[in-house]
């Protein structure tokens, strides 16, 4: 599949972060896909897909890294799932544009089930969630109300079996939203919806 950059907003966007959800990887479908299209029509933007640790903190304090150096402006950050959360973290704190893949909305309350013992989805690495990182949940929420609805795009899919399509879209309302019917929380069919990340990034 083939998708042509954009044009008159093609130069504005040169930094792209890309952040995973949980139990997820920089190997996941979707962040290999765009990673693809970002080698294949942009190989001068500047993308950056880390391993996220398991402590919501220190994954903000990575993405935070990561992105020091980079023009507000002209920097861009996708998260899916878990990575939705601290994306929307990242594009209140810096200003930048965001797309949420079926972002979560309570990764505090929905993970408090999760705590001991994890394997990831891409491989056989194993790692521990602690009930501290519930409490790191809470402290790095968010603000209940979006600074700027416009800087953000929200792909959701009323077909997720994990997460609730009524609470992403009440949440992100007022944002450009994409609400799908059917589909599954990992975007199975994400190319489909590719075309237009790219298009409200100015890619």
């Amino acid at each position: 599949m083939s998708i042509a950059p954009g044009t008159a907003a093609a130069a504005a966007l040169t930094h792209l972060l890309y952040l995973h959800g949980f139990r997820s990887s920089p190997q996941s479908t979707k962040a290999r896909r765009i990673a693809a299209w970002v080698d294949e029509h942009r190989p001068d933007l500047v993308w950056a897909c880390p391993q996220l640790p398991a402590s919501p903190r220190e994954a903000l304090d990575l993405a935070a890294a990561s992105t020091a150096a980079w023009p507000r402006e002209q920097m861009a950050v996708i998260g899916s799932s878990l990575g939705g959360f601290y994306a929307t973290i990242v594009a209140e704190r810096t200003g930048c544009r965001a797309v949420l893949l079926n972002p979560a909305i309570d990764p505090a309350r929905d993970l408090a089930g999760h705590i001991g013992e994890q394997k990831v989805w891409h491989g056989d690495e194993r790692f521990f969630f602690r009930p501290g990182y519930i409490d790191e949940l809470l402290a790095i929420a968010p603000p209940a109300r979006l600074t700027r609805p416009e800087r953000y795009l929200a792909v959701i899919a009323k077909g997720d079996e994990l997460l609730s399509w009524r609470e992403m879209s009440t949440r992100y309302a007022g944002c450009r939203m994409r609400l799908i019917e059917g589909s599954d929380h990992a975007l199975s069919d994400f190319d489909a919806y590719l075309p237009e990340v790219v298009e409200f990034l100015g890619l």
